[in-house]
């Protein structure tokens, strides 16, 4: 290796390149910190088609002159047209405005590039991971033999309790062979529970109806007596019910299904109980704390840091009731992990217990956020908008132009532009056209960023409300947008269309 100052090297985090990395890092933090503070809008209106001719154009064969001329073109591709979640009308998906302290952290573990899988990798930085997890497991209430792991995000922290409760499952019925209990373990669901449900149990080689959806009820929480009832089914049908999939937060709609009742129907059967609690799991360190109740009973917990403590992407986790059940996704290499790197160092190494390999240290941002704000005021920032949707879904319901699926438990308000109070507007396609058509119109405008989602076959909007600085006002201005798009839509369906913009 040359020490000439224009080799490859150079390009490298070093010792001799530390400071003139942080000066890079400094200059794009400036850069990005500009197109959020300068963003007038959520979203610019790009259309994908334009925008994928200019990023295909670039020769990423050929190098740009310099970090300058990277971050130039980096403006044009990404920052003119990315999609601001901290706007206050950007809302839509289960995305958050971010902790200050995290930001910096992803500067600070990304420089140093600790990977979470061996002592010899991470050793302080295993700590403080191990340390976040007895700490959420307290605040869950599991008790002293729980443990956990920091994970990617809610899919695969449920593919992994799902994955502990197939192997448990699997040892309780050492009898059958293995294949044929494969296809007939069953899992309990809400019908409005997560997709990754079905997901993880493909990916578990289970049967392809191996997932039960259990009905709800008006509040969209899963009905105990339909859940009593399709295990009795399924066990008298000859299958084999081992697990049952509760949620303290759901997607669409925010509802949190009756968990102590749960958890008495998983005792009684001898399922194992997860909580999908992705999306409440911000419920840890509120003033609704109470809204987990029975939350401490579950055998497996899903957690996702990045969605109501407002960590950046990833920052989620999986905390078990039992440690030792997390063995099931252990295995040896000699090369990394042997066991005799326990004896002799007295602690086990994090990927005995991980589904990955080599992992970010993402426990460093929730770390810094809870050192420098502490929880009681992560709560409050949760806290604020589950008022403020239930202060705009009290708004909804005396607006004659619409109507409201649900009162909401958090912060997700599901609403529907109706063209008067006729019966016939529940099943008009033209009602359905017309929302979808406001949600695109304020979109493709840049106005706002909204979502949707289907009960019954029908169209509804939705606001997922994770931005504390979001007002009312702001609020029932686009509530007034999405009005008066959906009113034109209505009007001219089927030929409302509106685009986006063209790139210059």
């Amino acid at each position: 290796m040359t020490n000439d100052e224009s080799s490859p090297a150079t390009s490298l985090l070093t010792a001799r390149t530390a400071e003139a990395c942080a000066d890079t890092v400094a200059q794009t933090a400036r850069i990005a910190a500009e197109a959020i503070s300068g963003a007038s809008a959520p979203f610019t209106g790009a259309l994908p088609g334009p925008l994928n001719g200019a990023v295909a154009a670039i020769d990423l064969d050929v190098p740009m002159s310099g970090m300058s001329a990277v971050l130039d073109e980096a403006r044009d591709l990404y920052l003119r047209d990315a999609v601001y979640f901290h706007h206050p009308r950007y809302l839509a998906h289960l995305n958050c405005p971010v902790a200050v302290p995290a930001v910096a952290a992803e500067a600070m573990l990304t420089a140093v590039n600790s990977s979470l899988d061996t002592w010899d990798q991470s050793a302080g930085a295993m700590l403080i991971e191990r340390r976040l997890i007895d700490w959420t497991a307290a605040r869950i209430g599991l008790g002293p033999d729980a443990d956990g792991i920091f994970t990617s995000g809610g899919t695969q922290s449920n593919l992994q309790a799902l994955l502990l409760a197939r192997d448990e499952a699997l040892k309780a019925h050492a009898d059958v062979p293995r294949a044929q209990a494969l296809g007939r373990l069953r899992i309990f669901a809400s019908a409005s529970g997560h997709f990754s449900v079905q997901r993880a149990a493909q990916l578990l080689g289970l049967a392809p109806d191996a997932v039960i959806a259990v009905h709800t009820d008006d509040s969209q929480r899963m009905c105990v007596e339909a859940l009593v009832r399709a295990v009795s089914e399924e066990r008298s049908a000859g299958n084999l019910p081992c697990a049952v999939v509760a949620t303290a937060g759901t997607t669409d709609f925010g509802s949190i299904d009756p968990l102590t009742e749960i958890a008495d129907v998983a005792l009684a059967h001898d399922l194992w109980m997860h909580v999908d609690a992705a999306y409440g799991c911000g419920l840890l360190v509120s003033r609704r704390r109470a809204l987990l109740g029975g939350i401490e009973r579950a055998d497996s917990v899903t957690v996702d840091f990045h969605k109501s403590f407002f960590q950046p992407v990833s920052s989620s986790a999986v905390l078990v009731r039992d440690r030792t059940t997390l063995g099931h996704v252990t295995i040896r290499a000699d090369y990394l992990n042997p066991v005799e790197h326990a004896d002799r160092r007295g602690i086990d190494d994090q990927v005995d217990k991980s589904l990955q390999t080599t992992r970010r240290f993402d426990a460093l941002k929730l770390w810094f956020t809870l050192r420098a704000m502490g929880p009681d005021r992560v709560g409050e920032l949760f806290d604020t908008v589950i008022d403020l949707a239930a202060t705009t879904a009290r708004h909804l319901r005396l607006d004659p132009r619409f109507h409201v699926a649900v009162d909401p438990v958090l912060s997700t308000v599901v609403f529907r532009w109706v063209p008067d109070a006729a019966e016939s507007s529940v099943t008009d396609p033209r009602v359905d056209a017309a929302n979808t058509g406001a949600r695109e119109a304020v979109f493709f405008t840049g106005e706002a960023v909204v979502a949707s989602t289907k009960i019954d076959g029908r169209t509804w909007l939705k606001f997922t409300l994770l931005n504390p600085e979001t007002t009312l006002a702001e609020i029932l201005e686009v509530v007034d947008l999405l009005a008066d798009h959906a009113e034109r839509a209505f009007e001219a369906a089927p030929d409302y269309v509106v685009t986006g913009r063209e790139v210059a």
